[in-house]
């Protein structure tokens, strides 16, 4: 065979194998995550705190500042104000103005994919079974329904799989991946005050670097020095990085003054009030609660004890707080997924129906198109 021959072989088996993985079963499924996420928002353009976010990024997109007092309150007219969610804020103006209602819909498609597919991906590496880690997505799908919407959220808990993604990209591969928390945390503080939730979620997988321990199933592994020196300065760095907001301090603590200061207004609206445990949601919190703590004596496989720390802070959370039903499943997602990972054979690329998967790509595609509001 002649070296032109050879060439044009192999440029032909890579194309193949281009289009083979374009089609593969995991590209498949992001698009069905992607057919559940328009399906899920089609009909969530009702939430009244759209309008105030709104108008927020139409005052900074206008006025080419960020405001420091309340520009709209009778009674606390003036009065300093914390702009902690601008950039999201901005962010849902700019769709507004590009696109109109329309524009708003595509935003939160983007974001509510965005979401379940970052949420597979760091179920698929986490678990390292592309099959059951669909279920990570599914998880916190069910979880999030409580607040899905037009709202800066969106992008904070967006970025706490993102934080989640690099733990375990620093944890298991290369340490470097932590130094990419302080740019997250620099733009996040700006988002949505969930950064506060980040910076807990890394200082517990910190704290857990440091133990060596075995009890039963319960087990706990020291990093070595030179991953837990690169978390450390990284959490330092963006622990700093938090700073570089409009107000600076007061920003950083509002997350906390919220909980701790604001008892009245928390009082008064629904999605901040504890559990009442009479809906789907709240049974499968306890279900999946059950699970993970079961799973490992039925199926002789370790609790890591970092995951038992984002339980009980992912618990904690959305017992007392109905909106933190979303955070309870982004964290508790990818510890489902790798406790189930031998319930099913992995995916094998030699097994893989391409044809098949390009049929239900293209019908998720037309779907999408065909039921955007």
């Amino acid at each position: 065979m002649s070296d032109g021959t050879a060439v044009v072989t192999q440029i032909e088996t890579a194309k193949v194998s281009y289009l083979r993985r374009a089609f593969s079963f995991p590209v498949m499924l992001a698009c069905l995550l992607v057919v559940l996420s328009v399906l899920t928002v089609r009909g969530r353009f009702d939430d009244p705190d759209m309008w105030w976010h709104l108008k927020m990024g139409s005052v900074m997109w206008e006025t080419h500042s960020i405001p420091h007092t309340d520009l709209f309150s009778y009674t606390t007219a003036h009065h300093a104000y914390i702009p902690h969610e601008w950039l999201s804020e901005l962010s849902i103006y700019g769709a507004y103005r590009w696109g109109g209602y329309q524009g708003l819909m595509v935003w939160l498609c983007f974001f509510t994919s965005a979401l379940l597919l970052s949420g597979y991906c760091l179920c698929w590496l986490y678990s390292k079974n592309a099959k059951i880690a669909f279920l990570g997505p599914l998880t916190i799908w069910l979880f999030s329904t409580t607040g899905v919407a037009v709202r800066p959220q969106m992008v904070g808990y967006l970025f706490l799989v993102f934080e989640l993604l690099i733990l375990h990209a620093g944890q298991t591969r290369n340490p470097r991946w932590f130094f990419t928390l302080p740019v997250l945390f620099a733009i996040w503080v700006n988002a949505h005050g969930s950064f506060f939730l980040g910076l807990l979620v890394a200082a517990l997988v910190l704290a857990s670097s440091f133990v060596d321990f075995q009890a039963g199933l319960l087990a706990c592994r020291r990093w070595e020095a030179s991953r837990q020196r690169a978390l450390a300065f990284a959490v330092v760095l963006s622990i700093a990085a938090l700073f570089l907001n409009p107000i600076g301090l007061s920003q950083i603590l509002y997350p906390v003054d919220t909980l701790l200061h604001q008892h009245i207004g928390l009082s008064q609206v629904e999605e901040w009030q504890a559990l009442q445990f009479s809906g789907g949601r709240d049974f499968a919190f306890l279900g999946i609660i059950a699970l993970i703590l079961l799973l490992p004596a039925i199926r002789r496989t370790e609790l890591w004890c970092q995951e038992l720390l984002l339980l009980a802070l992912g618990a904690w959370l959305a017992a007392n707080h109905q909106r933190m039903l979303f955070v309870f499943g982004i964290l508790t997602a990818p510890i489902l997924s790798r406790l189930l990972a031998t319930a099913w054979d992995n995916y094998v690329a030699a097994q893989d129906l391409p044809g098949a998967n390009a049929i239900l790509i293209a019908v998720s595609l037309f779907f999408v198109f065909g039921t955007f509001p």
